[in-house]
């Protein structure tokens, strides 16, 4: 990727259009970093590495994270909204911005003012993708994977088909583990499957000289969802439409939804690139699709106008949790992007057969009385929870929590016939009462009120317990993000296990009226 560069722009300062590798010279740059999470420790201590002047600057962060900062040499100040002196006074050359702050914060604000650039971890990652290199001296290719919902399955889905192939990949990004830390991994890989949100996206293929070009993305599905980040739904889909912006070989879209053939149809792409459609359906030439309960590829093979090439079977993606609809498009969708890679069909049915699916998705908790309960709390919006829904005939749903903007009122409607209650926790409560008010006014409505966090589930799987019957599942699929009382999904879907647990271990007690805080 070049030599180091140092380029000054007219006014003596540095040309950030330069920094395009990990060899070029960023030493003394000063780079206010938003944010000290995960994503915001990974920026700084990258950043440092490279011989940056770093600033953090966050609301909150972990102690632990705040003692590394000293240790590697970067500033850290605490602030919320109010600008601290410590910003002012940097003379900031750069902003990296972590996933958690929206554009209207008043921070990004006063970067605009300014006339800073504002890159996410994505672009830095981007720039600096060289630190290692393949056998051919090339960075690693990176596949990218975005949607409203599947987007962690279908990556370590992705991820795990090309370790099969016999390249050395995994996966990152939204899924956990920081594009910044998978770039600087000493061994390096052949490829990285980035899954990215669409916090992610907005702040992607901003600027010149650190557009992505990745080999192949998708974009699993569009529905409402962080509303109140974005501001309008318009601007959530232009955030996830970036994912398909200069692809290089294939750019895989939903047949069953439109919004993600038009983002490809607008997309400017790399010449060669080409469109692939995955969907449960008799694929087309060009698409993944199913025939007879056979997973099939019609897209990569000269032959494709008459024949197909068997992927694996739905009997194949059973023992994985693999075999819902909304499962199976995703291994579709995954088995795309590996194809376009190279893996062969048997590699790729090697890869399924082994696979199973993370806990907080669609797992059974337990089976007791005739009755099943089933934690999908990875469903943190509505998209998720529709799918988790439709797949049950009568269902004691418990929902709630931060839904971020987004109207509950069609999902209550569709869903009405199928529910033998609900129970509602999180702080939009009221929000989902109403919608249960005017789209089904059928349905039981218990509330969980207030209550520390480890009383929330214990009361939510006693109200599920008081009326569900033989035949039912319990599902707790919110819709709606978790950290207005948990730390995360996953602390969320681990307390309702241990509350299912708990409570069937003293079903001797059963028939006792609920307690704890319900309304």
């Amino acid at each position: 990727m070049g030599e180091p560069l140092t380029v000054a722009g007219s006014d003596g300062s540095r040309e950030l259009a330069a920094l395009n590798s990990w060899r070029s010279d960023w030493a003394g740059l000063h780079v206010v970093v938003l944010g000290l999470g995960v994503t915001g420790f990974s920026v700084a201590d990258t950043l440092v590495e490279l011989g940056a002047e770093v600033l953090v600057v966050a609301r909150d962060s972990s102690e632990e994270h705040r003692e590394l900062l000293d240790v590697i040499g970067a500033s850290y100040v605490q602030a919320d909204a109010e600008l601290p002196p410590a910003l002012a006074g940097f003379e900031a050359e750069l902003v990296v911005v972590s996933p958690g702050y929206p554009p209207r914060h008043p921070f990004l604000q006063w970067a605009a003012e300014q006339q800073l650039e504002v890159w996410g971890d994505i672009e830095l990652a981007w720039r600096l993708r060289d630190k290692t290199v393949r056998r051919d001296g090339t960075p690693a290719d990176w596949i990218c994977i975005t949607g409203t919902n599947g987007k962690t399955t279908t990556a370590q889905l992705t991820a795990t088909m090309l370790v099969k192939g016999g390249l050395r990949a995994a996966p990152a990004g939204n899924i956990g583990v920081p594009v910044l830390d998978a770039i600087r991994d000493p061994l390096g890989f052949d490829f990285l499957v980035v899954e990215l949100s669409s916090h992610q996206l907005h702040w992607v293929n901003r600027n010149a000289g650190g557009m992505l070009a990745p080999l192949a993305a998708v974009c699993l599905n569009l529905a409402d969802d962080h509303l109140e980040w974005h501001g309008t739904r318009e601007a959530y889909r232009g955030a996830k439409a970036k994912v398909y912006d200069n692809v290089r070989v294939a750019c895989v879209y939903n047949l069953a939804d439109a919004a993600t053939r038009e983002m490809v149809e607008e997309a400017t792409v790399q010449e060669g690139c080409r469109a692939i459609g995955f969907g449960l359906g008799i694929p087309g030439p060009s698409d993944v699709g199913l025939v007879d309960g056979i997973l099939v590829d019609r897209a990569f093979l000269e032959e494709r106008r008459t024949s197909a090439l068997e992927l694996a079977t739905i009997d194949d993606l059973v023992p994985g949790g693999l075999d819902s609809p909304h499962m199976t498009a995703n291994v579709l969708a995954a088995a795309a992007l590996a194809r376009a890679v190279g893996v062969l069909p048997a590699q790729i049915r090697d890869a399924i057969r082994g696979f199973r699916i993370d806990h907080h998705r669609t797992e059974v908790v337990a089976d007791s009385g005739g009755i099943t309960w089933v934690d999908d709390s990875k469903a943190t919006n509505a998209h998720a929870a529709d799918a988790a829904l439709s797949g049950f005939a009568s269902v004691v749903w418990i929902v709630g929590g931060l839904l971020k903007g987004v109207d509950p009122a069609p999902l209550v409607r569709s869903h009405a016939k199928r529910l033998r209650a609900a129970v509602l926790i999180g702080q939009d409560r009221t929000v989902l009462r109403e919608a249960f008010e005017r789209h089904a006014p059928g349905v039981m409505v218990v509330e969980v009120v207030g209550g520390e966090t480890g009383e929330v589930m214990p009361a939510a799987v006693r109200a599920a317990a008081s009326v569900a019957r033989p035949g039912d599942v319990v599902l707790l699929a919110p819709a709606a993000a978790s950290m207005d009382q948990f730390t995360d999904y996953a602390e969320r879907g681990a307390r309702f296990a241990e509350a299912v647990r708990a409570h069937l271990e003293g079903a001797d007690r059963d028939d006792d009226p609920p307690s704890g805080p319900l309304a």
